[in-house]
């Protein structure tokens, strides 16, 4: 080194113009900043004034660069003009397309069922349900049925709310962490911002996942649970918390049903359900006046112990039930460890560390607050204990009693909505009774009578039709799955290609890569899809896709309409869905066309209104038969769900100007949103932060923001009645009943306290010759199946070995690099393996979506995701083998319909390397063709 050094600009203008916007790379909904130059996206990185990741971007983020110009994209609406999925389509004008779609769809409006209109991971849901809503079609849903409604439903059922974007840990303040079954797609740069705060101030984090990665590797002690035992393993906990009487009583009495009084008299019609006054109120005992009492009588002491005799018969609160079954000793640690894959002594220390924390470090902050009961608190006092938990627990048949376990035991130590524990994120929380039913009268020519998709309170509210057939195509909201409150995706294409419960004419679908890595058992769907009659016709008659690229499904559509890429269109992250809030403020977002588009491809939402607008459908449609709007940013702006409140919850007009949350549409609205950076947040005030179900001033600072109309309080049903009904009904009870063949199985499952039972996998298939489990999770650098054609991403994540342990490669005689082939009951793979050391020894597992079809998405025949990549979705079946009952079950959770993609079993066998990974498809021909060799994006001089 000399003193001579060259000069170097550490800091070279990158961009004329910065347009800040939101990040579409995940779910995450981070802010960025796009510089331009020369009218081209020059860079990406994190908005520093943004509340959800503050500056912080992660390599998806950054990679959107590359997102915006894949070659992959979409050019024109394209139709059919060879065989179903030979690819060969010709490029019409929007009018034409339009015109078919019009053509298509407006008549099925005399019988609107015969439309399923189903959409992928997008993020603008109440406008599509809206719009499907006005159709008048019931066969309406997105893709939580497959992906994580057992967390949101057991959570909103639970606690009036969940993990993810309904809650998160209360980063500031906790001070033991517990990650359960979380992939590091999710969530990711909060997730890390707070892994970060919490473990440099000391606090410990334990990750329970049966592999050891992201999240799980930086963890303090790593849990390699067996798939599937996650709520035994709680359970478990809660077993040994209630019997160190390591739980939080207080809390428990004040703000849950645990002090509720229980109908004990086997003989009534009101057996197992919860005793009320003549309002409908809850009761409990009164320690002060010794007498049942509505829970929330202002001065009332509820009695944790307060059984209640009435006529020979003693009725007893619901913690007697709680106290009955969890302390059974087959919840014991040494009961479970064999099943968990966890030694008994593990979750002994676990209970105890947790006990530890929860009541040794109390938190106790000086804040004054008045609950629903009236009775003013000098501080707000927390157990610094936080949990946070994803797919990994819900994606099995019983995830739903699962996710609820594990509310449960965050609810028994009193640290949910408290200063160290889980705080819910607005518009949550809400009680399960403030959500909508679900709807399904069917009227030609009309809408449907209210909201496809909601929240069950019994077996009235199911989706039957007069003769107890399904109302919907997916079975949603039926006898086989009573509480799926997101529908059930991943049956539609299967009911629909057997008619069962009835034919379509339509399947209308948006970015869901259906015949490929969003379906179980990929071969079967696309032989569905292609599937002819006797006559000829395709047995599902006409398809419609839209997508911003050229996927697997694109071959498989008769009509497609070609979506923009997400810095090319307005986007709505709206409180009526799914919002960027954080626990201490409620906040929105929205994308902009911060460049235009090249290709001849519009916005879906947009092409949704002008079809809305061509068939004239009602709540798109003014009186004189005039448009109501004329693309998606008018209805942003301009579209009122009710009376003040619209899609944005910022830059409302008010009587006296602007405001926020309540307030009529302006017309600046957007232009608002811009200039801050494409977001509102409207902090809470520091008193009414926690205790949110039971806190006045929260409840009053809610109603002014517009996300209740009148103060909701309410208690956690740590015992959720609703259940209840529908076991009350297999017993025989009631006007509704389900089939015989369901009895059994609701009775079993629909318990209305959590329980666990195997998954149902285990019962049908033989754990002595498929002893192994296999999972997918999706990598921190990618997210949907779009990420792996990305030209940067591809890169970290290029293909996808089958990950196994130390026990099965030695078993095996495998070395990395080596094949094997991998057999389950409904298929088989060839494919390349690594040694992982750091997994539960019984499982194997690879990353979700990395695996591509030769032919789409743009890429060469020969790219590593076409020929060393490969799904585990060829082993997975939507119906689960039959069982000598003469019945296909679904593959799914009993109580939801969630689709159990983790109850995977296999064997494992060393195979010769063949010259790709098997089954290989044959390639499909793409409209857009090939990319170039060399992708290269440079801007400016």
């Amino acid at each position: 080194m000399t003193f001579q050094q060259p000069k170097v600009n550490t800091s070279p203008k990158v961009s004329d113009e910065v347009r800040k916007t939101t990040c579409y790379m995940c779910a995450c909904r981070c802010g960025i900043n796009v510089h331009m130059k020369d009218g081209k996206v020059a860079y990406i990185e994190g908005n520093r004034d943004h509340p959800v990741n503050k500056g912080v971007l992660c390599a998806k983020g950054s990679a959107g660069i590359m997102q915006v110009n894949a070659p992959s994209r979409l050019r024109a609406p394209l139709k059919r003009v060879g065989p179903r999925g030979s690819g060969e389509f010709e490029e019409i004008s929007w009018d034409e397309a339009l015109d078919i779609a019009t053509g298509w769809l407006e008549p099925l409006r005399q019988d609107p069922e015969k439309l399923a209109f189903f959409t992928g991971r997008d993020q603008s849901q109440s406008f599509t349900s809206f719009w499907a809503q006005n159709f008048g079609t019931p066969n309406y849903a997105a893709h939580g049925g497959f992906c994580s409604v057992n967390m949101a439903a057991a959570g909103i059922y639970t606690m009036g709310g969940a993990f993810w974007e309904f809650g998160q840990p209360d980063w500031d303040y906790t001070k033991l962490f517990m990650l359960f079954g979380v992939a590091e797609d999710h969530d990711s740069n909060p997730i890390k911002m707070g892994i970060g705060k919490i473990k440099a101030r000391g606090a410990k984090v334990i990750g329970v996942n049966p592999i050891r990665t992201g999240y799980n590797a930086v963890a303090d002690d790593w849990v390699g649970i067996t798939p599937g035992t996650d709520g035994l393993f709680i359970l478990s906990l809660v077993h040994e918390l209630m019997k160190a009487g390591k739980i939080d009583l207080d809390y428990l009495a004040r703000y849950t049903n645990a002090p509720v009084i229980v109908n004990r008299d086997s003989k009534s019609d009101e057996y197992g359900m919860l005793m009320r006054d003549e309002n409908g109120k809850a009761l409990v005992m009164d320690r002060v006046t010794g007498k049942l009492a509505p829970f929330d009588q202002p001065g009332v002491k509820p009695d944790l112990n307060g059984a209640y005799r009435h006529a020979g018969i003693t009725h007893r609160p619901v913690m007697h039930l709680m106290a009955s079954r969890y302390l059974d000793k087959q919840y014991a640690p040494e009961a479970v460890a064999g099943k968990c894959g966890i030694k008994a002594e593990k979750i002994k220390a676990i209970a105890a560390e947790i006990a530890r924390v929860a009541f040794e470090e109390e938190i106790v902050l000086d804040r004054e607050w008045t609950d629903f009961r009236g009775e003013t608190h000098k501080t707000m006092k927390g157990r610094p204990v936080s949990f946070h938990s994803m797919r990994g627990v819900s994606a099995h048949s019983n995830g739903f009693q699962t996710c609820r376990a594990l509310h449960v035991l965050q609810i028994l130590l009193g640290s949910v909505e408290v200063p160290g524990g889980f705080r819910f994120k607005p518009p949550y929380p809400k009680p399960a009774s403030i959500h909508p039913t679900p709807h399904c009268k069917v009227t030609p020519g009309k809408p449907l009578d209210g909201p496809h998709l909601g929240f069950v309170r019994g077996p009235e509210d199911l989706a039957l039709k007069d003769d107890g057939t399904p109302a919907r195509i997916d079975k949603a909201f039926t006898w086989e799955n009573p509480m799926s409150a997101h529908g059930l995706m991943h049956m539609v294409i299967s009911n629909a290609h057997a008619g069962d419960p009835y034919k379509i004419d339509t399947l209308f679908m948006y970015m869901a890569n259906m015949s490929w890595n969003s379906s179980m058992n990929t071969s079967g769907v696309i032989d569905m899809l292609t599937d002819k009659d006797e006559d000829g016709n395709y047995v599902i008659p006409r398809i419609i896709y839209s997508d911003a690229y050229s996927s697997e499904m694109v071959a498989y559509a008769d009509l497609i309409l070609p979506d923009t890429t997400y810095l090319e269109r307005h986007d709505c992250i709206s409180l009526l869905d799914r919002p960027i809030c954080e626990a201490d403020g409620a906040a929105d977002a929205i994308r902009w066309p911060v460049i235009e588009p090249d290709r001849d491809v519009r916005g879906f939402q947009t092409a949704l209104i002008q079809l809305a607008n061509k068939m004239k459908l009602p709540g798109f449609t003014n009186e004189d038969g005039s448009a109501k709007y004329t693309d998606y940013a008018d209805y942003i702006v301009n579209h009122e769900r009710k009376p003040g409140i619209g899609p944005l919850a910022g830059w409302r007009m008010g009587k006296s100007g602007l405001t926020h949350g309540r307030g009529a549409p302006n017309g600046s609205q957007l232009k608002s949103y811009i200039a801050n950076g494409g977001f509102f947040v409207k902090h809470i005030p520091d008193n009414q932060a926690y205790m949110k179900p039971w806190n006045m001033g929260y409840q009053d600072w809610a109603v002014e923001i517009g996300l209740y109309d009148t103060p909701q309080p309410y208690i956690f049903d740590l015992y959720v009645e609703t259940m209840r009904k529908f076991q009350r009904a297999a017993e025989g009870h009631g006007d509704r009943q389900p089939p015989d063949h369901l009895r059994e199985r609701i009775k079993k499952t629909l318990d209305p306290l959590p329980m666990w039972y195997p998954p149902f996998e285990d019962d049908v298939v033989d754990p002595d010759e498929y002893p192994v489990h296999a999972l997918t999770q999706r990598p921190m650098a990618m997210y949907h199946s779009w990420g792996t054609q990305n030209a940067w991403l591809r890169q970290i994540h290029g293909h996808n070995p089958l990950y196994m342990p130390t026990k099965l490669m030695t078993a095996h005689g495998l070395e990395d690099g080596d094949w094997a082939r991998v057999t389950s009951v409904h298929g088989e793979i060839t494919v390349p393996v690594a040694h992982m050391a750091a997994l539960n020894e019984n499982t194997v597992w690879t990353w979700n979506a990395i695996g591509k079809r030769k032919g789409a998405w743009a890429l060469e025949e020969d790219a590593p995701e076409a020929t060393k990549g490969f799904l585990l979705n060829h082993l997975i079946h939507e119906l689960m083998p039959e069982k000598g009952d003469g019945l296909r079950w679904a593959n799914s959770d009993p109580i939801t319909g969630q689709a159990a993609w983790f109850d995977l079993r296999v064997k494992i066998e060393k195979a010769e390397a063949p010259a790709e990974s098997q089954p290989a498809l044959p390639p499909i021909k793409s409209p857009v063709g090939t990319g170039p060799e060399e992708l290269t994006w440079k801007v400016g001089k």
